[in-house]
Formats: structure tokens, C-alpha cells, sequence
């Protein structure tokens, strides 16, 4: 099931759909957060870098023993990536991540005495990391507001007729038009959340989805 064409919707009319949406989001995931497991941002920037084209369960599964060998960035900046390459090798793309990894480590250690910095343009000139990774980092370690957009984002937006847009980046701008900006880290891991286990790419869940009256999408029986 994809979007339904959209239709035509005044700005307030859409602006009160989107508070229900909200509301309703609340209510079926009152304490949304991310699943990937970190204990400090560190280790969350790892893992959301390792999540690319990967599921959070692949992920959670690695990273125990990769961050018990490699600790914090020094440790990981004093690695080869073949040496960071077999606890992530079930991982998609690990050959690349691990590279990516090994020299994220070192761009920290030299350019921000090992923090993660908290400017989204500095993380993303770290290897690896892009305006997702940077968006999700920022609100999940620090809980500065942004709209992280994955593939499940991007899903239910278009089929709740929030976005209609394609880009990641467009899709994150209409949807922060649309909520209010202390609420733009929670909607993130809403729409991730519903996504991945209800608004799914095959055989959505409509008859047990809490936004299903909101959706010009919905499949009504």
C-alpha cells in the first residue's frame, strides 16, 4: 500500500490533523526512544552510523562486543578497520563502516579532544555521518530538536499526507512546519516506531493502527 493522491487541504485543516496525529502518537508510544542500545552519545554515534542499511537488531546484536573492545574513541582510533571489520561483519556494508569508524575516531580525537560535538555541521564532517545520523544524534544524545527521517519516516509521513515530498530533508521541513519544535525528537521516534511495527511497507496494519482515522491512506475493510 502506497500514499493515496493527497488531497487538497486547508493549512489549518491540516495543521489540526497533525495535532491529532500527535496526540494519538502519545498515546500508543508514550515513551518513544531509539532502540538502538548506547550508553553515552559516543556509542550512539557509532551505532546509528552501523544502522545505515541495516536493522536495529543486527546492530544491538554487534555492538556489545565491538564497544567492549573498543571503549571510546582512542580506542577505536588506534584500530585498523580489519581489526574492526569481524564485530561488525554481519552488519551490511561493514568493509566501508569499518573505515568510516576507525577514521571517525580519529577526526574526534584531533578536532574535538574526543566529544561528540553538538553542532550538526561538525558531525557531519565526520566520516560516515550524514544529515540523518547528525539529526538523530543530536535529539537522542543531547536533545536538540530536528527531524530525523529514515525509510519509515518517510513512509508514514507520505501516507498520512504530512509530505508529499521525496528528499529526507524536504520530508524533515514540512513535518517541522507541522509540529511543535519540542515535540520534533519524540515525532521522530513515533514515526519510527509505527512504522517499523505497524504503518510497515507490506501488508500495513490498518485495523490496529491508533492513527488510522487521521489517514487518507488507511485501508478500510
Amino acid at each position: 500500500m502506497e500514499a493515496v493522491a493527497c488531497p487538497k487541504e486547508a493549512k489549518g485543516a491540516k495543521g489540526a490533523r497533525a495535532q491529532k496525529i500527535l496526540e494519538a502518537l502519545e498515546k500508543a508510544y508514550l515513551e518513544a526512544r531509539t532502540e538502538l542500545r548506547h550508553e553515552n552519545p559516543f556509542q550512539l554515534l557509532v551505532a546509528t552510523v552501523l544502522s545505515a542499511q541495516a536493522t536495529d537488531r543486527s546492530v544491538n546484536e554487534a555492538t556489545p562486543a565491538l564497544f567492549a573492545r573498543f571503549p571510546d574513541p582512542k580506542a577505536l582510533a588506534e584500530a585498523t578497520p580489519e581489526e574492526v571489520e569481524p564485530f561488525i561483519q554481519r552488519i551490511g556494508l561493514y568493509r566501508t563502516k569499518a573505515r568510516n569508524l576507525v577514521a571517525l575516531a580519529q577526526r574526534l580525537l584531533a578536532e574535538h579532544g574526543g566529544e561528540v560535538p553538538r553542532e550538526k555541521e561538525a558531525l557531519m564532517r565526520l566520516p560516515g555521518v550524514g544529515w540523518k545520523t547528525a539529526t538523530v544524534v543530536l535529539g537522542a544524545a543531547f536533545g536538540i530538536p530536528g527531524i530525523a527521517v529514515d525509510t519509515h519516516v518517510a513512509r508514514v509521513s507520505r501516507r498520512l499526507c504530512l509530505s508529499e515530498a521525496k528528499v529526507p530533508e524536504r520530508i524533515g521541513r514540512d513535518l517541522e512546519a507541522l509540529f511543535p519544535k519540542e515535540k520534533w525528537v519524540y515525532l521522530h521516534h513515533a514515526l519510527v516506531l509505527h512504522g517499523r511495527y505497524v504503518c510497515t511497507a507490506k501488508r500495513p496494519r490498518c485495523g490496529a493502527c491508533a492513527l488510522f482515522p487521521y489517514c487518507p491512506s488507511r485501508e478500510v475493510p
